[in-house]
């Protein structure tokens, strides 16, 4: 393909001159159906490099991400361009999923977005087979290195795609690898040919790192909003957390919200609007919110709570200032985090034999005798789990997903079935009933505007959306539809949102579990390095602070960035010391030349900045050339 037609493509569709960074390189290798990994950085313009080259070729580009959010943001966007898109994800009916599949094969699509879990489907294999594939993009391309900080298992099946798809190029994408993640991933995903990896350098000029040392992070965190009038993340650790921080920001008189992966569907995508069209300034937010959100202008990220990893923080700390201009990434630190950081070792790996009780007792829990249970898929209430055998969340939690890894079990967190409906009377009938209070017939209305096919099949609503539109609260709107369900003019599904395990191997007694040591010991150690870096980055002051960070990353050719707060400190060290040679020359109380200043023999910057100081401060004074004391 041609370098023009890749330009031509750009501008008519997104509206830019030109590539930048190393764009045009990575569009040109998987252009040519190179295996292609390329590295940027957060808003380094990931998607215009397989959103051009698939452009320009026949065929459907299959994009693999993780986050549903992400998904319809981009089909969203595609589609507004003129450019046809779709994507399948859990949630959707069958012949809803059928129709996307069958509109790829027929060559209506131009680009698929699926999650990793989806590439095991039965289903989605057979259709793969007799679609014309251009390339397949991963993207988060890191989750699939057990290396890496957000290893995800699902990941593994990309590989058994590529077998089904053998002449089809693949293009890697990742903000967040090390040199070992990078080896890996490459590793995973080659088809024996190998891959060519482009790589941007992950500095970013405009994003200033800082890290304040904060014994009051609440007061420390009120200041730093105070003094910074622009849009505003603040991440957290916990959904309570960012509730309450939210709220006490916003009774300091500042406007704030907050979001986590337990809000309703309407309410997360309601309060993203608001903060992405500047209705609300700050967003207190765990790591559930960041990816793939489009905000140019975020002028300031603080951690409030330290992440557990380096390439965690990157990728958070990555989303201010993407429009170019100046940002600002802080951490606030404190004594009290290293312990509290250390602890997530013990939570995250907890004792084998603690493991080994947890599987024990969710046997227990689903009365599964040993030898039993194989491919047994149950509900798993973990709140009620905990309750009825003494366990932590937490811990459970992490239990669990060593299991998983290990082979025993399949674990899928809060999947969400969502609520359904079907009409139980026909459309003349439902006109004719009457009775139905006004709120009741506000809900009617709304299903029937939002939501089309009720009478023939059930169908997925949001009850938080219908809530939105009837002006009322969700949970009114579970009652009015429990109601309608009583009175059979509905049948009524309500929503779940639990996790759901699954036996992938028949029960063992618990003491016979094996739990391998690339599954436990290995990524214990692993885990334990990454907190270790977390630590000396915050704790560090004797080196730049993006030096760090783009070491961390593989890139030794740097310089300070001179405006972190390691490089001020330092910087003002240096130009204290100028300042006291200074007068010391002076100090005998003659009249010395400007140029004698060159035999102090110290680096021109700092002295000229020590003088311009001293002059302005009227500690010494200059005339006709000649220096004073006053």
């Amino acid at each position: 393909m041609r370098n023009e037609e890749f330009s031509h493509l750009l501008k008519k569709y997104f509206g830019y001159d030109d590539f930048r960074g190393v764009q045009r390189e990575i569009i040109e290798s998987i252009g040519a159906g190179h295996d292609t990994l390329g590295l940027m950085p957060t808003g380094g313009g990931k998607s215009v490099t397989f959103q051009v080259p698939a452009l320009a070729q026949e065929g459907v580009c299959i994009v693999i991400t993780p986050l549903i959010a992400l998904m319809k943001d981009q089909v969203h966007h595609l589609r507004q361009r003129g450019i046809m898109a779709a994507a399948v994800y859990s949630g959707m009916k069958h012949d809803d999923i059928l129709r996307v599949l069958e509109n790829c094969i027929l060559g209506n699509t131009k680009f698929l977005y699926v999650s990793p879990e989806r590439l095991g489907s039965s289903l989605f294999q057979t259709k793969l087979r007799h679609m014309q594939v251009s390339f397949i993009t991963v993207d988060e391309a890191h989750c699939i290195s057990q290396w890496g900080y957000d290893f995800r298992p699902s990941y593994l099946q990309i590989a058994d795609i590529r077998r089904l798809c053998p002449d089809v190029p693949v293009l890697a994408l990742t903000a967040t690898a090390t040199p070992k993640v990078v080896e890996d991933i490459c590793e995973k995903l080659s088809a024996g040919h190998g891959f060519t990896v482009s790589k941007m350098s992950f500095e970013r000029k405009n994003l200033t790192y800082l890290v304040n040392h904060a014994t009051d992070k609440y007061t420390e965190l009120i200041r730093l909003l105070d003094g910074e009038k622009g849009s505003a993340i603040v991440y957290v650790r916990s959904r309570r957390h960012a509730r309450e921080i939210a709220e006490h920001l916003t009774e300091a008189g500042l406007s704030a919200t907050f979001y986590h992966a337990g809000l309703e569907h309407a309410d997360k995508d309601r309060r993203q609007r608001d903060w992405q069209h500047d209705r609300v300034r700050i967003m207190v937010a765990t790591n559930a919110f960041g990816m793939g959100i489009d905000k140019a202008d975020v002028r300031i990220v603080v951690h409030y709570d330290l992440p557990d990893s380096i390439e965690a923080y990157f990728q958070e700390a990555g989303r201010a200032g993407r429009d170019g201009l100046p940002a600002r990434a802080i951490l606030l630190y404190n004594n009290a985090d290293e312990p509290r950081l250390h602890k997530r070792i013990s939570d995250t790996y907890p004792d084998k034999d603690y493991i080994r009780k947890v599987y024990d007792h969710l046997a227990y829990y689903y009365q599964i005798a040993t030898g039993d249970g194989y491919g047994v898929s149950r509900e798993f209430n973990i709140d009620d789990f905990c309750h009825k055998f003494n366990h932590f969340p937490i811990q459970v939690h992490s239990s669990l997903q060593i299991l998983q890894r290990a082979g025993y079990l399949e674990y899928t967190e809060e999947q969400d079935n969502q609520a359904r409906v079907k009409f139980l009377v026909s459309r003349d009938d439902l006109y004719r009933l009457r009775g139905d209070s006004p709120n009741e017939e506000k809900v009617i209305v709304a299903l029937l505007r939002t939501y089309g096919g009720l009478f023939a099949d059930y169908g997925f609503i949001d009850e938080s959306l219908i809530a939105q539109q009837c002006g009322m609260k969700s949970h009114e709107i579970y009652q009015i539809l429990k109601l309608l369900s009583d009175k059979h003019v509905i049948h009524f599904i309500p929503r779940k949102q639990v996790p759901y395990i699954r036996y992938m191997q028949r029960r063992e007694d618990g003491e016979r579990l094996a739990l391998p040591l690339a599954v436990y010991e290995d990524r214990r150690e692993q885990y334990r390095q990454r907190i270790e870096s977390m630590l000396r980055y915050a704790k560090s002051n004797d080196k730049c602070r993006s030096r760090q960070l783009l070491e961390y990353f593989g890139e030794t050719d740097t310089k300070d960035c001179g405006q972190c707060d390691v490089c001020q400190s330092i910087g003002t060290t240096d130009i204290k010391d100028a300042q006291q040679h200074i007068l010391a020359l002076l100090s005998d109380h003659q009249r010395h030349h400007i140029t004698e200043l060159l035999r102090l023999q110290l680096p021109k910057e700092e002295l000229d900045a020590a003088l311009t100081s001293l002059l302005q401060e009227e500690h010494i004074h200059q005339e006709d050339g000649f220096l004073t004391l006053p």
